[in-house]
C-alpha cells in the first residue's frame, strides 16, 4: 500500500462539565463526546525519500532524511499548510519514531468549519496517525496510537477511538459508551471568531454567584446513552462554557432559540464555540431549520448530517 484516503470525522459535546482548574493551568473535565458524519478528507501518498520536492515543509524531520508535504485545500485561508498543523506534525510524530526513510506527501481538504468547537484539527491528526500506521505497517494497535496522539492535543485521543464516549482529566481519559440512538444533527456557525483562551479563563467555578454555573448532570446523560433514550438523553444536554460565550456573543443564544422554534429535541454549543448543534428526530423539521438557518443572517455556515459510529481502529 502506497496510497490512502481517510475520513476526519468531526465531534460535537453532548454534555461539557469544568470541574475545576487545576495546578498546571488546564482544567479537569467530564463531557460526553460524540462523532458525527462531518468530515475533512486526508489523502496520503507514500513518495521516495526527499521527492517531495523544493516546497517540502520539514525536509529531514521525520526520518533520517524523509520528507513530508503538506498541500491545505479550503479552510478560508484559517488553516496553514506548515509544520505548526497537527496533520502534519502528526506524521512527524511516527515518521521520527519508527525512523522511515521514505516521504510522504499529504493533501488536506478542510470542509468541517475551523476554530468552531468541533475538533476540526485534532480530527485530522487522528487520521494522519492512523493512516501512517497502515501504510507504513507500524502494528500500532488504538491504545497505543492513542497513547501518541495526547501528545498532540488532548481531543486527539478521542478522535482515534471516535463514536460516543465519556471524555474525563482534560479530555484524554476516555470510557467507551454504547452508541447513541440516530438522529438529524443541525450544525450552525456564526461568523465570529470565540477564543478558548478567553472562554476558559472568564469562567467563574467558583462564585458565590448560583447563576454563574448551571452544571450538567454528565452521569444521568451517561445512563440515558445507557438505556437508549435519545429524549432522556438530549434533555440532559448542557455545556457550563455557554455560561462565558452567550453573554459576550449573544448570536450563540440566538441561533440556539431558533433551532428551539424550528422543532430541536434540544440545542447547545460544542465545545467553546461558536458552533451550535441542534438534535432532530424529525428530518423534515431538520431539513426545514436548515433552510431557515442557511438563508438567514445568524449563521455563516450551516450544515445538516447525522451521528457516525465508527469501527473499531485495530
Amino acid at each position: 500500500m502506497d496510497q490512502l484516503t481517510w475520513k476526519a470525522r468531526a465531534k460535537i459535546n453532548l454534555g461539557l462539565d469544568v470541574l475545576r482548574k487545576r495546578p498546571d493551568g488546564y482544567h479537569d473535565l467530564r463531557m460526553v463526546m460524540q462523532t458525527i458524519d462531518l468530515y475533512d478528507e486526508i489523502a496520503l501518498r507514500v513518495t521516495e525519500s526527499g521527492a517531495a520536492g523544493a516546497d517540502t515543509i520539514g525536509n529531514g524531520t521525520a526520518g533520517d532524511d524523509a520528507a513530508i508535504r503538506l498541500r491545505v485545500q479550503g479552510g478560508g485561508g484559517l488553516v496553514t499548510a506548515d509544520s505548526q498543523n497537527l496533520a502534519y506534525r502528526a506524521a512527524e510524530l511516527l515518521m521520527k519514531e519508527f525512523a522511515i526513510r521514505q516521504g510522504l506527501d499529504i493533501t488536506l481538504t478542510k470542509k468541517i468549519p475551523v476554530a468552531a468547537g468541533l475538533a476540526g484539527g485534532s480530527t485530522d491528526a487522528a487520521a494522519v496517525l492512523i493512516a501512517v500506521n497502515q501504510l507504513f505497517d507500524l502494528g500500532l494497535d488504538e491504545r497505543e496510537l492513542m497513547e501518541r496522539g495526547v501528545k498532540l492535543g488532548a481531543d486527539v485521543p478521542y478522535c482515534i477511538m471516535g463514536g460516543t464516549a465519556l471524555a474525563e482529566g482534560i479530555g484524554e481519559q476516555l470510557t467507551r459508551l454504547p452508541s447513541v440512538p440516530q438522529a438529524h444533527v443541525l450544525l450552525a456557525k456564526p461568523p465570529i471568531q470565540v477564543s478558548t483562551k478567553f472562554v476558559y479563563s472568564n469562567l467563574r467555578l467558583g462564585d458565590s454567584d448560583a447563576q454563574s454555573v448551571r452544571h450538567p448532570d454528565i452521569d444521568a446523560q451517561v445512563q440515558a446513552i445507557r438505556e437508549g433514550d435519545l429524549y432522556r438523553m438530549a434533555e440532559l444536554m448542557g455545556n457550563v462554557l455557554e455560561t462565558v460565550t452567550i453573554p459576550a456573543f449573544p448570536v450563540i443564544g440566538e441561533i440556539r432559540d431558533r433551532m428551539m422554534h424550528c422543532g430541536a429535541v434540544n440545542a447547545m454549543m460544542s465545545g467553546s464555540g461558536p458552533t451550535v448543534f441542534g438534535l432532530f428526530d424529525d428530518p423534515e423539521k431538520a431539513r426545514e431549520a436548515y433552510t431557515e438557518l442557511s438563508k438567514g443572517e445568524l449563521a455563516g455556515e450551516v450544515y445538516l448530517t447525522e451521528f457516525y459510529t465508527p469501527e473499531t481502529v485495530t
